[in-house]
């Protein structure tokens, strides 16, 4: 019997999309006090594969992606589940409850998820406290955690790089590495920030202020960029001397679903698979730096295409969530020609 397939998904897909999240990411903070059991009923167990990516060891290269633990609430859950490494956020300097409900929705037929949650979390002073105490108690994972920062909705974009600042300054002892979102579709005029020159101001004042050494840190972009704008994020990435970026978030093109059921928001899952790959492929064209590769990554064939186009790190969510831990070792299963050797 696979539990999550025959019990799990089928209680939580009785409840609101939404529901069912909190419900499963509040089990897991529950269940992070006692990793051994949720290892011994629930973890994959990927085969090892260690990898050395901007100077982090991951144990295994797939990870979960922003989005599903935004308070970083559930780590040693994450761990014990099979997961190479984490991604706690998107984290706000203020606190925020996000968009109206309801505000998730699932799309079985399409394998997708459309979100409009809009960074709801409760900001950077609870996260940062939690994840202190979770340092403390000795109970800290042993694979990679990254933190996820964002803007605050109420703050200008004209203020962005401060507020940005604001995140880092405070969680910067806390995560292996930090990414700067400014992809997400759910904020008005964040991905404006994506224009070289705001991100660039955003990534100045966040080094201006860290001195040396620096914590690894990357981008995130989004499938929709242009090609000639996703070359620029790219290189002005490689010029400024950063980890990497992520490709991708999620997508505002909903050709895929079914008229009459769409809904407002960013589409991940399956339907996000070819435009993902092909940002990978135009970041990998234009530079040398490492890429997490996220966006409909759904089984060994969607893994094996990132690794072969240059992925050095895989992330899921959406696909996580409608097959649950098992898809973490057939994704570590996937063969890849590319050489793993430490970057």
């Amino acid at each position: 019997m696979d539990l999550h397939k025959d019990i799990i998904r089928p209680l939580l897909f009785k409840l609101d999309a939404e529901k069912a999240h909190n419900l499963a990411v509040s089990s897991l903070s529950f269940a992070s006090t006692f990793p051994s059991l949720v290892r011994g009923t629930l973890g994959a167990k990927p085969a090892k594969n260690p990898r050395t990516v901007a100077g982090i060891a991951f144990p295994n290269p797939i990870g979960l992606a922003a989005g599903m633990d935004k308070n970083g609430v559930a780590l040693p859950a994450w761990e014990a589940l099979g997961f190479g490494f984490v991604e706690v956020g998107t984290i706000t300097s203020l606190a925020q409850p996000g968009n109206p409900k309801p505000r998730l929705f699932r799309f079985p037929d399409q394998g997708a998820l459309i979100n409009r949650l809009g960074f709801n979390n409760e900001g950077v002073e609870a996260v940062a406290a939690r994840l202190e105490r979770l340092h403390t108690s000795g109970r800290w994972p042993g694979i990679p955690v990254g933190l996820n920062i964002g803007k605050s909705k109420l703050t200008p974009a004209e203020n962005a790089h401060t507020d940005y600042l604001t995140s880092f300054r405070r969680l910067h002892s806390l995560g292996d590495y930090f990414v700067i979102n400014v992809s997400s579709p759910n904020t008005p005029g964040l991905r404006d920030l994506q224009s070289t020159e705001a991100l660039g101001k955003i990534i100045r004042t966040l080094r201006d202020w860290e001195g040396t050494p620096r914590r690894p840190l990357f981008v995130k972009v989004a499938p929709d960029l242009a090609e000639e704008d996703l070359v620029a994020v790219a290189q002005l990435a490689e010029s400024e001397q950063l980890a990497g970026l992520i490709a991708t978030n999620t997508t505002l093109d909903h050709s895929s679903i079914p008229t009459g059921r769409d809904q407002q928001g960013g589409l991940s899952g399956l339907p996000v698979r070819p435009r993902s790959l092909k940002a990978l492929q135009i970041i990998k064209k234009h530079s040398t730096l490492p890429v997490i590769a996220c966006g409909g990554i759904s089984d060994e064939t969607s893994a094996r295409e990132r690794f072969e186009a240059g992925a050095d790190l895989l992330q899921v969510y959406t696909a996580f969530i409608y097959q649950g831990p098992g898809l973490l070792r057939r994704l570590a299963s996937a063969n890849s020609s590319k050489d793993f050797s430490p970057t």
